[in-house]
């Protein structure tokens, strides 16, 4: 029996000539946790886009959930100029994950995917541009997998996304925390305490290590590094000893014990869906317990990555924005604008999507903390 081809997707929702004319209408969208120099970014690409290429670009609301549901706008008449300094991203987001339990629209019986498909025709998108972290760069690579034009751009204050030197965020996030952990220092100093300073980074600690350096901390907890409490506490006893009347430890969130590090995924994840406080107060907890020393806690939560971009987030952010749009124009699809050694390339996002950038062990800036003197509590 004859059975008629099945239209891919391109067939179904993309006229073939976009193969062979220039791209012209793009999707914008961010994803995931805002950080600095979202705005600039957006900006970026669309000036450049529209200058050197004649572009079109159509905002997306809220991340992958605007995408699934249509809920996009034209971009014609936005304000460019005030936005590279913006904190935030003026397109909003969400953390919708298209791929994760997808389930049926209860109002349209569409999937998601579906429905994504459904927005490219109606705006008559050529392709997508995906402004995020790793989860927002994985699910651009899964859309990538069903036949999109998709780019990503590399957003988070974590810095930790494979393939690219630097995100845009980090830097902003570092000078924030520094001065967070610059501020409780006065305090710990009046009261002679050991103070906590739990600073963002749930799976690496890249943030907490530059910060901590940066803030002249004694003590640097992070992921990577599993702590022994009983050398912590040693250590800070030695330091007590020696007339140092305070200590400041910058505790990155996902900072665990060595007991912690020989548990599996899933008793890990287990075991901090049982903690009633954050590390950085258990850390306190049992730090007290152990040395004697009146300790405290301060977390610095979303300060980190609030307000304006510092001119190198704005600088980063415009670079990678405005690369952006010559990817488009060269139909470099499925890559993420990615910096390596200053100059920009192209990763793909296959190689990006479901794993996270740690410090290694090797890093510099660890042997530079090691030689002065600060301690990592192994």
């Amino acid at each position: 029996m004859f059975c008629e081809p099945t239209l891919n997707f391109n067939q179904l929702f993309f006229d073939n000539k976009n193969m062979k004319e220039n791209i012209k209408t793009i999707g914008i969208l961010t994803s995931g946790g805002d950080a600095p120099g979202l705005n600039a970014a957006i900006r970026a690409l669309c000036i450049a886009g529209k200058n050197k290429y004649g572009m079109k670009f159509v905002g997306v609301r809220n991340g992958y959930r605007g995408l699934i549901d249509g809920d996009c706008f034209k971009m014609d008449n936005m304000d460019f100029d005030s936005m590279i300094n913006m904190g935030g991203t003026v397109l909003g987001t969400s953390r919708v994950k298209p791929f994760k339990n997808p389930v049926p629209d209860p109002k349209t019986g569409l999937l998601p995917v579906d429905g994504i498909k459904q927005t490219f025709k109606k705006f008559k998108l050529d392709a997508l541009v995906c402004l995020g972290g790793n989860g927002t760069n994985t699910t651009a690579s899964l859309l990538s997998d069903e036949g999109f034009n998709v780019i990503g751009l590399p957003k988070t204050i974590d810095n930790d996304i494979v393939g690219t030197d630097e995100t845009f965020g980090f830097r902003t996030a570092i000078d924030v925390a520094t001065n967070g952990i610059e501020a409780i220092r006065t305090t710990a100093r009046s009261h002679s305490r050991v103070m906590v300073v739990e600073i963002m980074g749930h799976k690496v600690g890249w943030l907490g290590l530059y910060a901590g350096i940066a803030g002249n901390a004694d003590v640097i907890l992070l992921p990577e590094i599993p702590y022994d409490i009983k050398k912590l506490g040693k250590f800070i006893k030695a330091r007590k000893a020696a007339g140092h009347n305070y200590s400041i430890i910058a505790c990155s969130e996902g900072a665990l014990n060595i007991e912690e590090s020989k548990l599996s995924k899933k008793e890990f994840k287990k075991s901090r869906e049982a903690m009633t406080q954050s590390i950085g107060y258990r850390v306190a907890k049992e730090l007290e317990a152990e040395t004697g020393l009146e300790t405290r806690t301060s977390v610095l939560g979303y300060l980190q990555r609030g307000g304006e971009p510092s001119p190198y987030d704005m600088i980063l952010a415009t670079k990678i924005g405005a690369a952006a749009a010559d990817f488009l124009a060269q139909k470099k699809f499925g890559n993420l604008v990615a910096v390596k050694g200053g100059e920009i390339t192209a990763t793909p996002l296959s190689t990006v999507a479901g794993v996270v950038k740690p410090i290694p062990a090797n890093d510099p800036m660890l042997q530079t903390a090691r030689n002065l003197g600060i301690c990592f509590g192994d």
